[in-house]
């Protein structure tokens, strides 16, 4: 997917992460901390079930990429941990509070790198819904949160 600034409102509280050199992150990318390293959903080794590649991701979910890194780029990049994004969906309504999760391609062995779903359990989300979509719609705004810097979504006490 192209280079989109996904980010619309609110506080984005970014972190500083390195990149691996043969790592590639587009801007809007979803992205998770590997062993010190920003990676791009779609990098994440198939855990052969959705709900394992979402639960995976939720765990190590870092943010948004507020920046990108092209093949050979050694730079660190800005992640978003928090804020509300933009993010291309299958056709759903949602609702305010609503879990999302990152999608899985149709081919079921790879996370998508921009492309978010409603989950059933925390577990498996990286936010939640932060504006009603009363029909059908290919977009969702997502108030997302980092799990290694703020603990991720928690379920309601």
């Amino acid at each position: 997917m192209a280079n989109t600034m996904r980010w619309r409102y609110g506080d984005t509280n970014p972190v500083v992460l390195s990149v691996g050199s043969s790592t590639v992150i587009e801007i809007g990318d979803l992205v998770y901390l590997d062993a010190g390293e920003a990676k791009p959903a779609s990098a994440q080794a198939d855990q052969l079930t959705k709900a394992a590649n979402q639960e995976m991701f939720h765990d190590a979910f870092a943010g948004v990429a507020l920046q990108r890194s092209r093949a050979g780029d050694t730079d660190p990049i800005r992640v978003a941990t928090t804020g509300v994004f933009e993010f291309g969906c299958v056709a759903d309504s949602f609702e305010v509070g609503n879990l999302i999760g990152v999608d899985e391609a149709t081919s079921g062995t790879v996370l998508e790198d921009q492309l978010v779903i409603i989950v059933a359990t925390p577990n498996l989300a990286v936010g939640r819904c932060a504006k009603r979509v009363p029909t059908d719609d290919t977009k969702v705004l997502v108030d997302i949160v980092g799990t290694i810097s703020h603990g991720g979504v928690q379920a309601a006490a």
